[in-house]
């Protein structure tokens, strides 16, 4: 099982008088430090960060030359943990893989075992990556959400519906019965939505355009944000009594202009959702419900598959808004 070879592939970015651009290189295996383990990486996915560490964002990634991708899937092919034996198949996201740790845009990854979660038996490897961060995010999320609204409390909106984290929320929400109302810019992608599971689509106009009040109409039981920004403001506004709003993005803006009367008068309930530090215990439990009950039967749907040739094209359609549900990496060959 273990690797025989001298060299790998990898999608590196380097940087030039303050220039960014990527290309694949061979790249020599370093020795594997204690409690670490080296990984085959069968997948990987494409996710917004991965794109901003492409292009440079120093927020991201502080030093280049580098290899993005914060999801990989794969087999151990070395270990120095005694529960992570060689030849198990593993899930690593988030924490600091592609950010300033190489990531999973490479045919082998070097990573703490702390960092591994054992593949559930019900999941293929691609369909991991067609989960990666943003399924993770969204399990989080819905789990979060469902924990205090059942399906008969009324509509869930959810922000962002065409990206990966919406569109897998949307697909994950509609698996466990409940009515999803899904916003989007683009409304060429209604079909699209329609398909995941949303029962009502809302253009992101329109809930821009809402009313300047400090509460709105109560329209919807919870939701999941995915984008913050005004758009958040109003689905916080419009939430009926003791609903849940989950956030977890911040594309739109980072900034919230609200005063406390939906919290204080409504009583709802705002919860943050972080995925890349999320506790292991937590992780695991997320995995194996995403695995099994929150397993949308159309997962594939919402996946795009490439090679490592065609990564820095699928970058830059991701950079202008053009990309839709989740981009899987295949790195086997």
């Amino acid at each position: 099982m273990t690797q025989n070879k001298s060299t790998f592939k990898a999608y590196r970015i380097e940087e030039n008088n303050d220039t960014y651009a990527g290309s694949i290189k061979e790249m020599e295996f370093r020795p594997l430090a204690q409690d670490e383990i080296l990984v085959k990486v069968h997948y990987s996915s494409l996710n917004y960060k991965d794109a901003l560490s492409a292009s440079g964002n120093k927020g991201v990634t502080r030093n280049y030359p580098h290899t993005p991708g914060i999801d990989a899937v794969g087999t151990i092919e070395k270990s120095n943990n005694e529960t992570l034996k060689v030849g198990e198949k593993v899930i690593v996201t988030s924490y600091d893989l592609g950010m300033n740790t190489d990531g999973g845009f490479a045919q082998y990854i070097q990573v703490p075992s702390a960092w591994a979660v054992k593949l559930p038996e019900q999941l293929t490897m691609k369909e991991a990556m067609i989960y990666g961060t943003a399924g993770l995010t969204a399990g989080m999320s819905v789990l979060r959400l469902s924990q205090l609204i059942k399906p008969e409390d009324g509509k869930i909106v959810v922000s962002g519906a065409t990206g990966g984290v919406g569109a897998l929320s949307v697909s994950i929400l509609s698996k466990l019965g409940y009515s999803v109302v899904a916003i989007t810019g683009k409304e060429t992608e209604r079909d699209y939505l329609m398909n995941l599971g949303a029962k009502v689509i809302l253009l992101r106009s329109e809930i821009e355009d809402f009313a300047k009040k400090p509460l709105l109409r109560p329209l919807f039981a919870g939701a999941i944000d995915t984008v913050g920004g005004p758009i958040l403001e109003n689905i916080i506004k419009s939430t009926d009594s003791m609903g849940v709003v989950t956030c977890c993005g911040n594309v739109a803006s980072p900034k919230l202009d609200l005063t406390v009367f939906p919290f204080i008068l409504r009583g709802v309930t705002l919860i943050g959702i972080d995925s890349q530090n999320y506790p292991m215990k937590y992780r695991t439990q997320v995995w194996e419900l995403l695995s099994d009950k929150c397993k949308p039967e159309q997962l594939e749907d919402t996946c795009n598959e490439i090679t490592l040739e065609e990564v820095e094209a699928k970058i830059a359609l991701m950079l202008q808004g053009k990309l839709k549900g989740r981009t899987v990496l295949k790195l086997i060959e």
